[in-house]
């Protein structure tokens, strides 16, 4: 039999949960015939499905006080059968109450159909780090309790972890993906080829030096950091989206662009620039990882925070490594075939990963709007 499943996320204030009931069950409940138009149940029932979800629903404090239940929005699963009524709800404690810690009272379904079975999971939790970035399926989401003929309850107690255990966890996310990001790598390796070098003309000519090399190296990673910080900001906050693929095409097209500048110079002088702004589109992608994180505003903040954090030590044990080698080989007669060389391997990586992404695309554009929505906007926590 179709059962529920109820999604707890964690937030600085509040509880959300995500519902995912079955229409064959939810009707048996709900006294509605919802299987038989399920492109109408928002538009015929949503006021009276939420006054029943809310009938249903009563998390309560420690103590015994009542939380505070809102339902956000609702929306129809019709992508697959069976299809399923999606709600999402916020719940607040009391004043004085405990956030982590509270008696979850649910009978939605239950109450009515004896062999439905409604389970509990948390999905995301800071303190205790739990959470999968989104790029990550499917998702594994920690079972902490079952719903089922009379037991209409399930005690929570997420008192264990720290703020501090979360933010590890973030940063080594941010660790694993840049050193997992072969293609970041790579347009950072070519951006830096020519950094110790001086152009001349249309050709890379002599070492520019020790202080002219370190001030040039610094100037391109301080400019690429600045530019995907600021995406990664602005995106994993949800104030920009855009697609991904056409994100990891532009990434492929910025190593492409990079190497062609490391045999021979196109934009010298400009390189921060060239750096900054090809780091706007890094940070896209970069954002992407967490942008469905679930999180509330306050800890999806300290999600970005850790994460670039991450990724800042990451790149900055790259250039540690990377800088010696590159300005001590910048002296030598090798070092114009191991620039060649190196450049001329990561365009044709760069043009096979824009071929690949690009026909990829056509192929599958991405997700499509599927459901029959509505309820008022998400509250923030």
């Amino acid at each position: 039999m179709p059962s529920t499943a109820v999604m707890l996320d964690f937030g600085h204030g509040a509880v959300s949960a995500e519902l995912i009931l079955p229409l064959q069950e939810l009707q048996l409940g709900f006294k509605q015939p919802l299987i038989d138009q399920p492109e109408q149940v928002i538009l015929k029932y949503g006021p009276a499905l939420k006054g029943y979800l809310l009938e249903h629903i009563h998390p309560t404090a420690p103590d015994g006080r009542p939380w505070t239940v809102e339902v956000a929005d609702m929306k129809v699963q019709m992508q697959e059968q069976p299809f399923d009524l999606v709600v999402h709800l916020w719940m607040r404690p009391p004043s004085g109450a405990p956030l982590r810690q509270f008696k979850l009272n649910y009978d939605v379904i239950v109450h009515e159909v004896v062999s439905h079975k409604a389970f509990i999971f948390v999905r995301n939790d800071w303190n205790e780090a739990h959470f999968r970035p989104a790029d990550q399926v499917p998702p594994m989401p920690e079972a902490i309790g079952l719903i089922r003929y009379l037991v209409y309850s399930v005690d929570i107690n997420r008192t264990g972890g720290s703020f501090w255990r979360g933010f590890a966890s973030v940063m080594a996310l941010g660790v694993q993906h840049i050193a997992g990001g072969l293609d970041h790598l790579l347009f950072l390796f070519v951006l830096l080829l020519p950094a110790p070098l001086l152009s001349e003309g249309r050709r890379w000519g002599a070492f520019r030096g020790l202080k002219g090399s370190f001030l040039q190296l610094l100037k391109i990673v301080t400019a690429f950091t600045l530019g995907h910080s600021l995406t990664l900001l602005i995106g994993g906050m949800g104030w920009l989206r855009l697609p991904q693929r056409p994100v990891e095409i532009l990434i492929a097209v910025s190593i492409l662009v990079s190497a062609i500048h490391a045999i021979r110079p196109i934009f010298a002088g400009k390189e921060p620039w060239v750096a900054g702004g090809f780091g706007l589109v890094h940070g896209l992608a970069f954002s992407s990882s967490i942008a469905q994180f679930g999180f509330s505003p306050w800890h999806l903040v300290m999600t970005i925070l850790g994460f670039n954090v991450g990724i800042e030590l990451m790149q900055l044990a790259v250039v540690v490594m990377l800088v010696p080698l590159l300005i001590l080989l910048s002296r030598s007669q090798t070092y114009a075939p191991v620039r060649l060389t190196g450049a001329t391997l990561a365009a044709l990586a760069a043009l096979v990963w824009i071929g690949a992404r690009v026909e990829f695309w056509k192929k599958d554009p991405g997700p499509q709007p599927s459901a029959v929505l509505m309820g008022p906007s998400k509250p923030a926590a």
